[in-house]
């Protein structure tokens, strides 16, 4: 199909080649007869300005009637056309259909002695054509390496440290640090916000506290795989109050723990993580909430939406603790980071004085109140580090190089920024290993509190993105590239 292809946009290049050569001809005519007319205007000019003088003068000419002009035949000249004479262009005969119409264009190729062969796209485009060509898909589809000066990579480095000193001095270790109180003060605000949403009231004249809100969510959102300790799961593995939200896979605030969520739901069943395997509990022999547990609605979307709900809610239940350790003075087990769950899998290495595997080093760091709230007073020094340097890339590309705005916008993909991002989270995450390693020692447990879990993961993210480029830099872009052809095959049928 696309030789057929190739074949036609070649016949039609030669009958477009044959209407230049026309056009050019048919231009040179067009300016000797201009030329010849503009000649015949002077020479009428001149004769009309002799009658003139003649009048002027009163020359009178007379001849006698047996007086005979004669001319000779020497001097007359036969009119030679100049200009050349114009052939008729041959067309191509409209046709019904495809293989009609390649039909005509054989005829048409063998009447001119037009060659094909297996480049016949490549001929269709000449030496120059194909530079130009060469070069605009470089310039528009290859990816292109990060071109930053040493004010780039300073201005980038300064911003990670700045979120390098708010994570040491602000975020600390899991209930030490003043970002760490500000995020437990506001996951309570937002649980006893969110349990007035669903009903909660405070009689008047008592204060609103976090574990009466926490006990209203817990009866209001209860599930079948809440399940405490080892008792309640018949002793077949080792669990406690403070690591049953990380053993529990429903408990985990992302999608692995909204899929085991409904999962347990719907069968009964709760799914646990204990020695890198996920271990299932029949909920309906071991069950946490006195009675049999069934989910609300009629039909299975039904279900499914009021499972969600369940999952939400239990999730605002649990995120500030329970209700009996807030009861107290005690900070409570929150719900663990969204895909920190996933570190119980890594069931390898031989870490500390006890020689434990790093799924059992990272349960213990849990244990340690490593949890969402202490997750989100880590986003905070990363935060700035981002926003602090995008901002700062956007201030000198606008002012510095004098740059359009709509050529300003701070988007990961300009290898600029991608360069300076990944050059302000490495210097936070240095800052955060080195502060990490000189509190801890050789305590892998210390090492991991104080290491800001959100700063590597964004790290690791642009990493894959800018190491990939440094590689394939001068290569095609396959995905920009596809972009256009999209956008062109739609502009194209939009004008169909």
């Amino acid at each position: 199909m696309y030789n057929n292809q190739a074949r036609a946009l070649t016949v039609q290049k030669h009958q477009l080649r044959q209407a230049t050569v026309q056009l050019g001809e048919i231009q040179s005519n067009i300016t000797s007869i201009n030329q010849d007319i503009e000649n015949s205007t002077t020479e009428l000019d001149n004769l009309f300005n002799q009658l003139k003088q003649i009048e002027q003068n009163n020359v009178q000419f007379v001849c006698e009637e047996d007086e005979l002009t004669f001319i000779e035949v020497n001097t007359y000249q036969e009119y030679q056309p100049k200009y050349s004479v114009l052939n008729e262009l041959q067309s191509i005969d409209m046709a019904d259909n495809w293989e009609a119409y390649l039909s005509n264009i054989e005829n048409y190729a063998h009447t001119h002695q037009i060659q094909f062969d297996e480049n016949t796209f490549n001929n269709l485009l000449t030496d120059t054509e194909r530079l130009q060509f060469e070069k605009w898909v470089k310039d528009e589809f290859s990816i292109k390496g990060a071109n930053c000066d040493k004010y780039d990579y300073m201005l980038a480095g300064t911003c990670g440290l700045i979120g390098g000193l708010i994570d040491i001095f602000l975020v600390g270790a899991p209930g030490q640090g003043y970002l760490t109180k500000f995020a437990d003060d506001l996951t309570d605000q937002a649980v006893k916000k969110f349990a007035k949403l669903n009903g909660w009231t405070v009689k008047e004249g008592k204060e609103e506290s976090v574990n009466k809100a926490i006990g209203f969510l817990e009866k209001k959102f209860a599930i079948n795989y809440d399940h405490r300790h080892s008792a309640d799961v018949g002793n077949q593995f080792k669990m406690t109050t403070k690591n049953h939200h990380i053993k529990s896979l429903g408990h985990s605030p992302d999608l692995l723990g909204l899929f085991f969520s409904i999962l347990n739901q719907f069968t009964n069943t709760a799914s646990f993580v204990d020695q890198g395997k996920i271990i299932t509990i029949d909920t309906t022999e071991y069950s946490t909430t006195g009675t049999s547990f069934e989910l609300k609605g009629n039909t299975v979307p039904a279900k499914i939406f009021s499972g969600f709900c369940n999952w939400l809610g239990h999730l605002f239940s649990d995120a500030a603790g329970s209700s009996g350790a807030r009861g107290g003075t005690g900070r409570g087990s929150g719900i663990p980071i969204p895909f920190y769950s996933m570190l119980q899998f890594c069931e390898f290495g031989e870490f500390g004085k006890d020689k434990q595997t790093f799924a059992t080093i990272a349960v213990r760091v849990f244990q340690e109140g490593y949890d969402f709230r202490h997750g989100i007073a880590l986003a905070i020094p990363v935060l700035v580090t981002e926003l602090l340097t995008r901002l700062i890339w956007v201030v000198k590309r606008r002012f510095f190089h004098k740059e359009d705005w709509k050529n300003c916008i701070p988007s990961a993909n300009n290898p600029e920024l991608r360069r300076m991002l990944l050059i302000a989270h490495g210097t936070l995450c240095i800052c955060d290993a080195v502060d990490a390693g000189i509190r801890s020692g050789t305590n892998p447990i210390v090492f991991l509190t104080h290491t800001n879990f959100i700063a590597w993961i964004r790290l690791g993210t642009i990493a894959l993105k800018e190491i990939p480029s440094w590689f394939a830099e001068g290569s095609i872009d396959h995905a920009v590239a596809n972009q256009y052809l999209d956008s062109e095959y739609k502009r194209l049928l939009a004008t169909i």
